[in-house]
């Protein structure tokens, strides 16, 4: 049995769609439907119910899923005893972040990637929310890191660290020895245009839901989607802009930016990992699990790699006095 028509129908059949399945899998549509109606073939029965035009499942079609996700789950165990890996195709990881990852530890997170996977071709996509949980459920993307979990038919998620949020305006000239005053929502909203994301977005809501509990009615608000687009408009001071404070500390570094002091604490940005998991290579789940390391709070991370590190100190340690012992051993019965 050729386990790609295995892995064609079991796409398929998760995607509710052979278009969907096709694109995911790096070939054409009729290739798909081929692949499908050679597995019928050489099974003798029919998996898919073709009558109309929507996607529906045999009884036998229902049951060999559940034989197609071991087959494949079998063919990723023996890979992986044996060492061989896997197709470049099967090295293609598709991701999709939200913006406000992309200027905290997305960078760094693909760098210890690729320093694990050489072999890792990367596709990175950068989108809103909505748009990036489309995606997830259409099978065009492996991963995704968003501010809304993805539910959906064999769909894991997980939610990570949390990202603080700050009002963010342009840098201006301050005395020596002198911070800024601590200013109050109604004179910020009195005295500046307010940037925040896309309308409907949890920082839209969450500051709306500032503003009506301070009394502030219909404030000026502006929703845009792109930080870039919000940092330039801030810059030219436009307006101040409400951004995850991780964003915020690396844009600082070479653009006039500066974080406003408030009496208001803002709700930070909840940040999600969604992925779903392929039977047929670890590739997936692997980057879950490092993105899931990267995910975490800066100090919870940093004491991983301190643990980390003092193992290998304490591994090699080990490997260097029993090496002595064994050398002292011959030497005394020389």
């Amino acid at each position: 049995m050729n386990l790609r028509f295995v892995e064609a129908f079991y796409w398929a059949v998760m995607l509710k769609s052979v278009t969907r399945a096709s694109e995911k899998l790096f070939v054409t549509q009729s290739a798909m439907s081929s692949r499908i109606a050679a597995l019928e073939e050489e099974l003798g029965v029919l998996l898919l119910d073709r009558r109309d035009k929507q996607f529906r499942l045999t009884a036998a079609g229902a049951r060999f899923h559940r034989h197609a996700e071991r087959l494949l789950n079998l063919q990723r165990e023996i890979r992986s005893e044996l060492g061989s890996g896997g197709a470049a195709r099967e090295s293609v990881l598709r991701v999709g972040v939200i913006e406000s990852v992309l200027h905290s530890w997305l960078i760094e997170w693909v760098q210890a990637l690729r320093a694990e996977q050489p072999a890792l071709q990367l596709e990175l996509t950068v989108e809103t929310t909505p748009v990036l949980m489309d995606q997830m459920r259409r099978g065009t993307a492996d991963l995704v890191l968003a501010a809304l979990a993805v539910e959906g038919q064999g769909i894991e998620t997980r939610a990570l660290a949390p990202m603080p949020m700050v009002f963010v305006g342009r840098k201006a000239g301050r005395m020596a020895g002198r911070r800024p005053p601590r200013r109050t929502l109604a004179e910020l909203t009195g005295e500046s245009e307010l940037l925040t994301f896309q309308r409907g977005s949890q920082p839209h809501v969450a500051l709306l839901a500032q503003c009506r509990k301070h009394g502030i009615d219909a404030p000026r608000v502006h929703c845009i989607s792109s930080i870039s687009a919000m940092v330039e408009l801030v810059e030219q001071g436009f307006g101040i802009a409400t951004l995850p404070a991780a964003a915020v500390a690396r844009l600082a570094l070479h653009r006039p930016l500066a974080a406003v002091r408030t009496d208001v604490e803002l709700q930070p940005l909840p940040i999600h990992l969604s992925w779903r998991d392929d039977p047929a290579t670890p590739l997936v789940a692997r980057a879950a699990e490092s993105a899931l390391v990267f995910g975490r709070p800066a100090t919870v991370r940093a004491a991983s790699a301190a643990r980390a590190a003092r193992n290998a100190r304490d591994a090699r340690s080990a490997v260097t006095d029993a090496t002595l012992r064994s050398s002292s051993k011959k030497s005394i019965k020389a």
